[in-house]
Parts: C-alpha cells; structure tokens; sequence
C-alpha cells in the first residue's frame, strides 16, 4: 500500500452517506469515475505523445459538441412523440441514449480540457531559449527557485578531505519552467564517509537552502523526454549562491520543518529515524535499510503525507469548533486556513495535493449544507488537479493514493461486511480497511516492484493503529517547538514511542520467511493483477453464489498460474541449488554482473553490457530491489545494463566519472530515486551482516585518473564468506593496492579484468582465496581468459569458476563458518 491512505479521507468522508451502512443497502454514487478515469488516460498519454495532442484535442471537443447535439435531439424527439403508444415506444428506444450520452460528453469535455492544458504546458516547459541552451551544451548564468528541499549525499569533488565534497539535488522552477537540479552543494563541509544498510543516509537541510529561496549559479541544461515530470535536467558547474530569501510565508515552514527533524535525530533508535516522516513527511533521516523494509511491509505508505494527515488536520479544527459552539463557515474557514498551513508545512508532493483538493471539495459541500460524497468529491479532485498539471498523471505517488482512496471508498464496506460473517466483526473491520487499499493498489505496485507483499495486511494490522498517535503527537511537537521548546522535547518522546513500534513492525515483518510472493514484472504483470483483483472481488462481493465460485476458480488458477511463471523455474533451480547461496555470477556475456546476499538484502557489482540479460538474471534469481549497487568504473561491459537500476536500486557507489554522459547517467538514476555516492578508499557500511569496504581508490579523488586503474575495488566480509571484486584494475594499479596493507586474505575473489594477462601474482597471493570468479563471455575477442591468469591462480592455489563455459555461478559458504569453511559451487553447467 505505499504511497496510499491510513485509513478514512480527507475531512473525515467515507462514502458513509451512500454506503447505507447497517441497512443492507449499498449505493455508491460513481457518475463521474468514469470522467476521472478519461481524463487520466488523456494526461497520461497526452504528455508522453505531444505531437498528437493538437489532433486529440480538437476530435475530442467534437465528440463534446456531436454528445450534446444527440442530447438535443433525443429531447426534442420524446417530447414531440404524439400518441401515447408512440410516446411509450420512443421513450424505451432513447431511454439507453439519455443515460449515456451526458456520460459521453462529460468524458470527452473533460479529456479536451485536459489536452489543452497539456499543450499549454507543453509551450510553457519548452521555451526556445532553454531548448537551444540545451542543444548547444552552453553553461550560462541562471536563477532558480528551489520547489523542493535539497537532498544532500556525497560526490566527487578535490575541495574537501579525503577530495570528496557533498552534492545536491533539488527540485526547482527556472522562469517557471520545472526542472531537476544536480549541483556542488553550498556548504563546504562533507558528510562522514561511513553508511549503514548500504547507504548514505540524507543529511536533511545542512545547505541552508528553502523551499522559494531565489539561487543564481551558472550550470548546463539538458532536456528530458515529454513524458517526465521536470522539463530539463540541470548540471551546476559551481554551487548554487541564494540570491533572494524565500518569502515569510513560506519560508517558517522550512525553519520549523528543519528544527522538527534536529529534534527527532536525538531520539533514540529507528523511532527518532521514522517520527519526522510520520508526522511531516520528511524521510531524510531514515536508513536505506529501513526504508527497504518498510517497503517490504507494505508500510511506506505510512511515511506518505496524504488524507489520513489531512483529515486529522481538519478533524481537529472542526472538532474544536464545533466545542466552541462557532458558526459553520467560521469552522470551515478555520478548516481550511490550517488545512492549507499545514501543507505548506509537509510541502506539496502529489499525494498531498491530491488530498487537500479533495478535503476543500468537502470542506465546501459542507458550507452549502450539502452532504459529502466520497468518491464523486475524489473524481471532482482528480479532474481539477489534471487540468492543472497533466503531468501528474505518471506520478506514481498520486495515482497510489487516489487508489487506495478509492479501495476505502468502494470496497471497505462491503469487504468487511462480508469479512464479518466468518470471524469477530470489530477483526472484521480492522482488515477491511488496509486489505481494501492494497487491493486497489497493487496493479501499481508490481510496476515498481514485481513481487506482492504477503504480510501486508498484517503488518498494518500491526502498525496502522499507531500511525495516527504518531501524527498527531509529531504535529503537537511541531507545534510546540517555536513556543515551548523544552515541553515539545518532551512531547517528543510521547511520539517516539508509536513511531519506534512501527519501526519493529517493518523490520519483523520483512525479515519473515515468505514474505514476498514474486510477480510477472512490467505492464503484463499489472494487467494480470488487474484480472486476478476483479476475480477476487467476485469471489468475496458478488451476490450470488455461482458468480462467487467462479471467481474463486479464476483467482485460485490465476494466482496458481502466476506464482508459478514467476517462482516457479527460482523453486526450481533452488531444488538443484545451494539452498543459500551468498554470491552469484550473472551469465550475461563479456562484462561483469555480480550479486552478494545476505538473507534478504542484496548488493550488485556492475551491470554487464546489456539490460536485459541483467533483468534476467535478477529476475530468474528472485531478486527485486538492490540494497547497494557498486559501478567499478563507465566501461560499457561494466555499465551497459545500467538502466536495469533506474527505481530498482537504494544506493549506488560509482568510479569516478570519465565524461558528461557518465554524470548524465549517475543523474538519471538520481531521478530514478538512488542515492548515488563516489567511492573512494575508506568508505565502509553494512548489508544485512555483511561488512563492506573500499580499498581503492586512494587518495584525492579530483588527481585520479579515469579508467580500469581507477576502478572500485570493494571487500565484503559475513560472518560465513569474504570476498573481494577487483573491478579492471591492472597489474600496476594492483601492486599499488598491495602495497597500501589494507588487502586480507579472502574465500572468493572476482578475477580482474575478465581474466586478462596484466594481473599481479603477489596480490593473488596474498588474498589466498579458495576461488576465482571470472565474469567473461564465450569466444570473446580478447583471449580472455588468458592462459598467464589461469596459470597464476593455479600456482596460488586457487580454484576457477568462470561464466563463460559455465553460465550462472553460485557459490555459498559450506558446513564450516568464515574464511575456513568449505565453499559450494554450482553452475547451470558443468565445468569446460
């Protein structure tokens, strides 16, 4: 259920005045989910395909005009019916036209608006100045206003120790047009070279830049494709300098947000970590690892600002109100003014405008006297805020919690009404709330990760009773902190505790066995999904009985049927398999492409030169998001695949970048949502128990040269296997790296360079490993592997496991622990 609700809506409506609760009646008033749904679908693809727009728009607005003229006519054909008996017949002949034809032409007004708010975007976002900057490459002098607050991580740079500096990356508008800024960040100091989980945890606010600061800095622009949110990417050459401070009423939100998360940090544990994301939305503090397993869980939704948050906002304001015995539309605008400081506050990311939208549609049908309705409200929300952004059609954070919205809207009810017949119904009540939202989310959810998170429901069973007690005491000590700062400290513990349990909660559930059931990845996986949800529905919901066990056939085949496509052939090679296999050899040609485990965190060395044997690999072993990612250094037989990566990997360290199209690639995954470091010697962190280290490159990173010699080398230590990847280096850069005495003795090591002959004997020898993997390609043109390596491992004692006549190795520790233990090795063939 990421990114959805925590349970009711905006302002506090369910479909309560539809859902004839207690009466055995059920209306949902659904009129206008067809509109919503048309006007999604233009955005959706409008944006991608503009040259089509022009064209779409105006057949759309004629099929409005062509809708209301058979209106017209089927009107003025009823009322001119003379005798009662042709009056009878013209009435059944025009009664299905009447019922469908307002439909129509609501649907196609309403996508006409949208597409011409898409061209008019579209004219806005590409001004020809900024077009031609970008396709001439000219670094030029521009002033930015910052619309989100700037993440910072570390990067390569020559002015800080160690020749790492921090870099940012921020949302902003320049001249109106949106667009994604990567930049040296302002401030010169640089966060610690230490991570856990993988990562580099963000370090919130350190480069003092606001939400509506005014920044100038000179910076290169590159356009994006039509379909993506920002118009142009944008590479700072220097720092951004704030030109002009953000305004007043603007700018205590990011004062106040920034002082919550300080305070939070000196909590203690993972309740400190997830309190500011619970209360404001602000996850800069949490840990790769638990963000993984909140993921996992199906929690992430909980640290998702959206209507849960919004409704509590105006829950209380009514509420108080109404104590107060104030008039209506004082309660209304008082709803309205903290509704609207509260999201500034939170700031406004998809989800959250999709929830104010929808609590001042409520909020105002309330002040005419007239009682809400859910799920038209939401369709009026989603139609109005399309027409002002048709981008947000691809937000995938917008279309979770309109969905989950929809799921309590339509389906709680009946799901725990029919839930109540065979078990207590206040049980019954407590699953149908976060089992209605997952069904409605998860066709989305398999486009991000292909896998269905079988302790979903629990875990908000768990946790979802918690999450409110967090928001509320977090906003209390929001509240209180420019007023009272030793009582919101206080306060603040109060709001620890829900935060700390729901913490426990990710990491219990995510950690037990079977708790993802994999899925067909793609479009083919949701539209699958799709059909399986309807056949569920019908299975719990459908009135009669024959329709009930169809659609507990079709469910039960069809979920068989998948399962087994998408785990089956994993079952299989685990039957053949170590059963724990902790490093994997990818067979994807020349390149390397190489997967530790440690239980259910994984991390990737490389990429190969290719996407989709990459995708095979990760797929065909199970494996959906990637903990940490190492490039070695922008060969394409080491990055080729890297789009393979975009939404699928946590962090990625990478070599030093040769060119601006590797900046540019580092970028993209950015976008895509990772947290993208430089390495360099001294860097450490954990996945799972493995430790990890970089032993080379040393020294400024600015003075190292680009190139095999410059590449990543890293040593992961468990407590069952140690291994070392030694990226491309040469014989040279080798003994170089020997002779720093960081080098230990290992059980496996990633053979350099594929195998070339430039390898270093003394540091084979040293490292002693029992095993050499080769990653290289069949009948390669370079000879690999070279007759010199292989003599050289043999002379060192160390065995040879290689891709090329073997395909997929996997090596696991055996019955002894550590470097002592034995090793497994298994291949899909036998060895050449």
């Amino acid at each position: 259920m990421a990114g959805g609700e925590r349970g009711g809506t905006p302002g506090g409506t369910e479909d309560g005045a539809n859902s004839g609760a207690g009466t055995g009646r059920r209306v949902t008033d659904a009129r206008l989910l067809p509109v919503a749904l048309a006007c999604w679908l233009t955005a959706g693809i409008g944006v991608d395909v503009p040259d089509a727009l022009p064209i779409v728009r105006g057949a759309l607005w004629a099929v409005t005009l062509s809708a209301l003229v058979a209106v017209v006519a089927v009107v003025v054909l009823r009322r001119r019916a003379g005798r009662p008996r042709a009056r009878s017949a013209v009435r059944s002949a025009t009664v299905g036209a009447v019922a469908v034809l307002p439909v129509v032409a609501l649907c196609a007004a309403g996508s006409a608006l949208v597409a011409g708010a898409a061209l008019a975007g579209l004219e806005r976002r590409q001004p020809p100045a900024l077009v031609e900057q970008a396709r001439e490459h000219r670094v030029e002098l521009l002033a930015l206003t910052v619309a989100q607050t700037p993440v910072e991580q570390l990067g390569a740079g020559g002015g800080g120790e160690d020749g790492l500096v921090s870099r940012i990356r921020f949302r902003a508008e320049l001249d109106g047009v949106p667009v994604l800024v990567f930049a040296s960040a302002p401030s010169a100091s640089a966060p610690a070279a230490s991570m856990s989980a993988g990562s580099a945890s963000d370090a919130g606010e350190p480069t003092g830049l606001r939400i509506g600061d005014r920044v100038v800095m000179r910076a290169e622009l590159e356009a994006t494709e039509p379909g993506d949110s920002a118009a142009f990417l944008v590479f700072g050459t220097d720092p951004p300098e704030r030109a002009q401070e953000a305004p007043a009423a603007i700018a205590w939100a990011g004062d106040l947000r920034a002082r919550f998360v300080a305070l939070a940090q000196k909590l203690p544990g993972e309740g400190g970590e997830l309190l500011p994301g619970l209360a404001v939305g602000d996850t800069s503090a949490v840990s790769a690892g638990l963000d993984a397993d909140m993921k996992a869980s199906s929690l992430s939704h909980l640290t998702a600002v959206s209507g849960a948050n919004c409704a509590i906002v105006v829950a209380a304001i009514m509420l108080l109100g109404r104590v107060l015995g104030v008039a209506r539309w004082v309660r209304v605008a008082g709803s309205l003014s903290a509704l609207a400081a509260f999201v500034v506050l939170v700031t406004p990311e998809p989800s959250v405008v999709r929830a104010a939208v929808m609590a001042v549609i409520v909020m105002l049908a309330f002040l005419s006297g007239r009682a809400s309705r859910g799920l038209p409200a939401l369709c009026v929300a989603v139609i109005a805020i399309l027409v002002w952004d048709p981008w947000l059609a691809r937000s995938y954070g917008f279309a979770l919690s309109a969905l989950a919205t929809v799921g309590l809207l339509v389906l709680a009810a009946p799901l725990g009404e029919r839930l109540a017949a065979w078990m207590p119904r206040p049980l019954a009540l407590a699953i149908c709330v976060p089992l209605a939202a997952q069904l409605a989310c998860q066709p989305v959810l398999v486009l991000l990760d292909p896998a269905i998170a079988l302790v979903g429901v629990p875990a908000n069973l768990l946790a979802g009773p918690a999450a409110p007690a967090a928001t509320v005491l977090g906003l209390v000590v929001c509240l209180l902190l420019p007023l009272a700062p030793l009582l919101a400290e206080w306060c603040s513990y109060l709001a620890w505790l829900p935060s700390a349990w729901i913490a426990a909660v990710a990491r219990l559930s995510a950690d037990l066995p079977g708790a993802r059931l994999p899925w067909l990845a793609g479009a083919a996986g949701a539209a699958v999904c799709v059909a399986l949800t309807i056949a569920l529905l019908l299975a719990l919901l459908a009135a009669r009985r024959r329709w009930r066990r169809a659609g507990a056939m079709v469910c039960g085949v069809g979920f068989a049927a998948v399962a087994g496509l998408a785990a089956g052939p994993g079952v299989v090679r685990g039957i053949l398999r170590p059963a724990e296999w902790s490093i994997a050899a990818c067979d994807i040609g020349q390149g390397d492409a190489v997967l530790l485990r440690d239980g259910a965190r994984f991390a990737l060395v490389d990429t190969g030169p290719e996407t989709e044997p990459l995708d095979g690999c990760l797929d065909g072993l199970g494996v959906g998001r990637l903990d940490l990612v190492v490039l070695t250094h922008f060969d394409l037989d080491h990055v080729g695949g890297v789009t393979a990566l975009e939404g699928r990997a946590e962090t990625v360290l990478s070599g030093v970048p040769e060119n601006d199209a590797d900046r540019r690639m580092l970028a993209r995954l950015e976008a895509a949502g990772s947290t993208v470091v430089t390495a360099s010697a001294g860097m450490s962190g954990s996945l799972g128990e493995t430790r990890w280290r970089v032993l080379w490159p040393r020294g400024p990173l600015d003075r190292v040269e680009a190139g095999n010699d410059a590449s990543v080398v890293v040593e992961f230590v468990s407590p069952v296997l140690s291994s070392v990847f030694l990226g491309d280096l040469g014989e040279s850069a080798q003994d170089a790296l020997l002779a720093t005495r960081t080098v230990s003795r290992v059980d496996v090591v990633k053979v350099s360079h594929h195998g070339s002959a430039d390898q270093s004997e003394a540091l084979y020898e040293r490292l002693g490993a029992a095993l050499g993997v080769i990653s290289v390609g069949a009948d390669n043109d370079y000879g690999h592997p070279t007759d010199r390596l292989l003599d050289l491992l043999a002379r060192v004692g160390t065995a040879v496991a290689r891709t090329d006549g073997q395909g997929l190795v996997l090596v696991s520790a055996g019955s002894g622990a550590g470097s002592s233990g034995e090793l497994q090795v298994w291949s899909e063939r036998a060895p050449p």
